[in-house]
């Protein structure tokens, strides 16, 4: 899938995020198997519970069998690009580690390798010893 198709996928499930703190809207589009799936982020009054809208997204896809995820796609209300936090691209290194990471701003288009946005990331090969 072309990262404009990604793109455009992400801003539909931006349009159901709850965030009502914040008031900052993210949304997100994976593929992974020729599957796409997608995500927003969800806000909580116990802001730990707060989930990330690139970590729905991949949650979805994992619960429904797929872990080999190749492009995530990133869009917010923001207007600017929004690049994933520290937890997302931990998240990103265990089920994408190759795979590639697409920001819009709205107006131009910005691509990442995780290893780019998390160089030296940790994985599940630096647990076994």
């Amino acid at each position: 899938m072309d990262n404009r198709k990604l793109i455009d996928k992400a801003l539909e499930a931006m349009n159901y995020a709850y965030a009502p703190y914040s008031k900052f809207k993210v949304g997100a589009a994976l593929i992974t198997d020729g599957v796409v799936y997608t995500g927003c982020n969800i806000e909580n009054s116990s802001f730990g519970a707060t989930i990330c809208a690139e970590r729905c997204a991949i949650s979805k896809a994992v619960s429904e069998g797929h872990k080999n995820i190749q492009k995530i796609a990133i869009v917010s209300s923001s207007g600017d690009f929004t690049p994933p936090c520290g937890i997302c691209r931990q998240v990103m290194e265990e089920f994408m580690a190759d795979g590639t990471v697409v920001l819009s701003n709205g107006k131009e288009i910005k691509e990442y390798t995780v290893r780019e946005l998390l160089p030296a990331g940790f994985s599940a090969e630096d647990m076994k010893g």
